[in-house]
C-alpha cells in the first residue's frame, strides 16, 4: 500500500532540515507553508511543475500584479524545489522565466557626519530626560557599530560589557553570534545612558539594555515598530533630502553608512581594502563577504573608489606592453 505524503509534511520535514543547519527561514517559512496548503488544496497528483508553482505566486493578497513580487515568491520556492527531487526527480525547478529577474538592491542613503550629529541632537530634545537618552545613544550605537536595529534592542544588560568594551551579539540574522569591540567613546555613551537607566528602572541580567519609558513598557525591551515611529517622527523634523533609491531615509541607513565610511576612511589610510574586507564583513555579521564587497559597486560614495582599484592594474599593464 502506498502511503501518501502531502506537500505540508514535506514542507515542515524541509524546514526542519534546514533550521537544523543554522537557518532560521521565518518569512520563507510562511511562504513555504502557504504553498504547500495551495498545492494540498489542488489534491495534485502529477509532478510539481514551474506553471502550478507561478500560479501559486500570482496569488500574492500584496501587490499580487506585481512582477517583482511574483518573482521573490517563485525564488523561495527553488531550494525547496531542489530538496523534492530526491522523492520525485520530475519535479521542475522555478528560473526567471516566469515573472523575470529578482530586483537588485536599492542604493541606501548614506548619511553625512553632519545628519548623524542632528539626529542625535533631536532625539536628546525628546522627552522625558530617559527617553531622550535611550534613543539619543540607541541610534548613536547604530551610526557607529552599524549593528541591525533588531540586534540593538535585543541586547541584553548582560551583553553590555563595558569594561573589555565589547558587545554581545546573540543569535540574530543566519543564526550567529558574534561579539562586537567598541570604540571608547562608544563605551562612555554606552555607560552614561547606563547610569541614568539604572536611576529609573531596576536592572538585572535579563533586562533589556536598551527599555522603554512609558506605561507598562516601562523597563521593558523596545519595539521595532516603536523605534521606527520616532525614527520617522525626527526624519519628518530634521527634513533631510533623500539621496538613495528607497522612499525615504531608512533606519536601517545608518548600517549602510557605517560600512560605506569604514571603507572610505581605510582607503584614505592606504589600507588593503581586499584583506579588511573579510574583517568588516565579520564585525557587521554578514553571511558572505560578497554582501560586504557589494558596497563598492553598488553605492555611488564607492563606486569611483572601486574605479580606480581596477583602473591601476590596467595602467601597470599598458606600461609594461608600451
Amino acid at each position: 500500500m502506498n502511503i501518501v505524503i502531502t506537500m505540508q509534511s514535506h514542507a515542515e520535514n524541509y524546514l526542519s532540515e534546514r533550521r537544523r543547519l543554522g537557518y532560521r527561514l521565518r518569512s520563507p517559512a510562511y511562504a513555504l507553508r502557504s504553498f504547500a496548503r495551495y498545492i494540498d488544496n489542488l489534491g495534485l497528483e502529477g509532478p510539481l511543475t514551474v506553471e502550478i508553482m507561478a500560479a501559486w505566486a500570482r496569488r500574492a493578497k500584496t501587490h499580487g500584479d506585481n512582477s517583482a513580487t511574483r518573482a521573490r515568491r517563485l525564488k523561495l520556492l527553488r531550494p525547496f524545489a531542489r530538496w523534492l527531487q530526491q522523492f520525485d526527480p520530475r519535479t521542475e525547478v522555478p528560473d526567471n522565466t516566469p515573472f523575470g529577474r529578482v530586483g537588485q538592491r536599492l542604493t541606501p542613503h548614506i548619511y553625512s557626519e553632519q545628519e548623524i550629529v542632528d539626529l542625535l541632537a533631536a532625539a536628546r530634545r525628546l522627552g522625558p530626560v530617559l527617553r531622550g537618552a535611550t534613543y539619543e545613544t540607541l541610534f548613536g550605537l547604530l551610526a557607529s557599530t552599524g549593528l541591525r536595529v533588531s540586534e540593538a534592542v535585543h541586547l541584553m544588560d548582560a551583553d553590555v560589557e563595558l569594561k573589555t568594551g565589547l558587545l554581545t551579539v546573540r543569535q540574530t540574522k543566519f543564526a550567529k553570534s558574534r561579539q562586537v569591540p567598541l570604540h571608547p567613546s562608544a563605551v562612555e555613551a554606552l555607560r552614561r545612558y547606563g547610569g541614568l537607566r539604572n536611576l529609573h528602572v531596576t536592572v538585572t541580567d535579563e533586562t533589556p539594555f536598551f527599555v522603554g519609558t512609558r506605561g507598562r513598557r516601562r523597563g521593558c525591551a523596545l519595539g521595532l515598530r516603536q523605534v521606527n515611529r520616532v525614527f520617522q517622527s525626527l526624519r519628518s523634523q530634521l527634513g533631510w533630502v533623500n539621496r538613495g533609491a528607497h522612499a525615504d531615509p531608512r533606519i536601517h541607513d545608518l548600517r549602510h553608512a557605517f560600512i560605506v565610511r569604514r571603507v572610505m576612511l581605510w582607503h584614505a589610510q592606504g589600507v588593503d581594502i581586499d584583506q579588511a574586507m573579510l574583517a568588516l564583513s565579520t564585525y557587521v555579521g554578514h553571511a558572505k563577504v560578497t554582501d560586504t564587497y557589494w558596497y563598492l559597486t553598488g553605492v555611488p560614495e564607492l563606486m569611483a573608489l572601486a574605479a580606480s582599484r581596477f583602473e591601476s592594474p590596467i595602467a601597470v599593464s599598458e606600461v609594461r606592453h608600451a
